[in-house]
């Protein structure tokens, strides 16, 4: 039975915690060995158990890639962080997703966000659409969704915040019509992390991440994640991770759940980075325009005081250079704090240009519709301190945008005084 056959079921939730996100952090999913009372779990590395008779392990396990201890405790961090029942860890952000579409039945049709991550509309677009999925992208999801919902629609797709422009969907919203279709809904929740949102609780059926982002926070470890309530998608769905094998390792899962323990503190400073910045962005004659939840300017702020922990902004954010393409490149290249490079949700800055670099597989028109201009620099901020981090912005949009043309001007001079 895939996905689609499943009717949309009210599952019961996962209890309400008994402690706070910062205890969960540390805690869930980590408790202290039973032979040697280590506090810190042990990381199993052998790929098969052994069993005292034929069909009968010594413990739970068999086999690394039906369930590792590892995982299992990283999971189960995971859903606690979710308000989830359960969540499941996969190989990539991106192979979360390939098992959440490979549920649905050939025939079916998916309404999503037009500003994805690159790497899941190359997935709709090419992978997805080979086994026969249809995927529809709108820019205003909140708007359209009624229109665009089919008889054979079965999934919607939500990232709030979007990338690179950092939209805002209203979950409940567009759950609450979705719901009276019998169709499910997916939210992409990486650039928030569970501190900052969690999609469950405003009436998503499944929250995913790619846990490389913020959940693992260290930049050193590839993957993803998936939390939901329902006990008949996590048959499925634990059927599709074993079967298609996309699963971490137990290093990498002992490694991720390293870096969840320090998730809310590394969020919170991140925000304070990013909130700081854009507001001198905002301010600053060299920028076009600034995209941050998290400004009473932006247009969705009023979702992010509802749906985010005390209206936090995150630590993402996106700005138009005044320049063009050329700018944004320089500015990139100008930064000393700043690194360039793909990815986000790290313990250190980066910076980069969608357009060309994490997007530039979306056709251009379809990019510049979604808002992915190719002046656009998309901005991770991390958790260095918040006056270096600014200074570095503001002087590197000096050099990227007046400093050509003060060479121009100066070389227009030399030339009128019969230099060359």
């Amino acid at each position: 039975m895939t996905l689609a056959e499943h009717p949309i079921e009210t599952p019961p939730r996962a209890p309400s915690p008994v402690h706070r996100f910062g205890t969960l952090a540390v805690h869930a999913g980590s408790p202290h060995d039973p032979v040697t009372g280590a506090v810190i779990e042990p990381i199993s590395l052998s790929t098969t158990f052994a069993q005292t008779s034929v069909g009968k392990p010594v413990g739970v396990y068999e086999y690394s890639r039906s369930s590792n201890p590892n995982r299992d405790n990283f999971e189960r961090a995971i859903a606690a962080l979710e308000h989830a029942r359960f969540a499941l860890a996969f190989s990539s952000g991106s192979a979360t997703t390939a098992n959440i579409l490979q549920s649905l039945a050939a025939g079916s049709h998916v309404v999503s966000v037009s500003d994805v991550y690159g790497g899941t509309h190359r997935y709709f677009t090419k992978v997805a659409a080979s086994h026969n999925v249809k995927v529809t992208f709108t820019p205003t999801i909140e708007i359209d969704i009624s229109e665009l919902i089919r008889p054979e629609t079965k999934l919607i797709w939500i990232e709030s915040p979007s990338n690179p422009t950092l939209s805002l969907v209203d979950i409940r919203k567009v759950a609450s019509i979705a719901h009276q279709h019998g169709i499910l809904v997916v939210v992409d929740n990486t650039f928030l992390s569970p501190y900052v949102q969690n999609p469950l609780d405003h009436g998503a059926d499944i929250v995913v991440h790619s846990v490389t982002k913020y959940i693992n926070g260290h930049s050193d470890v590839v993957m993803g994640a998936a939390a939901y309530n329902s006990e008949s998608l996590h048959e499925r769905l634990t059927f599709l991770q074993n079967a298609i094998g996309a699963v971490p390792s137990a290093f990498d899962s002992w490694l991720a759940h390293r870096g969840l323990k320090t998730l809310h503190l590394r969020a919170r400073e991140a925000t304070k980075n990013a909130t700081s910045i854009a507001e001198a962005l905002e301010n600053s004659p060299h920028v076009i325009a600034v995209n941050y939840p998290g400004l009473p300017s932006s247009p969705f702020y009023h979702i992010a005081q509802k749906q985010h922990r005390n209206g936090m902004g995150g630590g993402m954010l996106s700005f138009r250079i005044r320049g063009g393409h050329e700018a944004a490149e320089r500015f990139c290249q100008e930064t000393k704090i700043f690194t360039l490079a793909e990815s986000l949700g790290g313990v250190e800055s980066l910076v980069e240009v969608p357009g060309a670099m994490t997007h530039a597989g979306i056709p251009r028109e379809q990019r510049e519709i979604a808002g992915v201009f190719d002046d656009l620099v998309r901005v991770s901020c991390g958790i260095e301190d918040e006056e270096d981090l600014k200074a570095d912005v503001l002087q590197a949009l000096e050099k990227a945008v007046v400093g050509p043309k003060v060479s121009k001007n100066g070389a227009l001079a030399a030339n009128g005084n019969g230099l060359s």
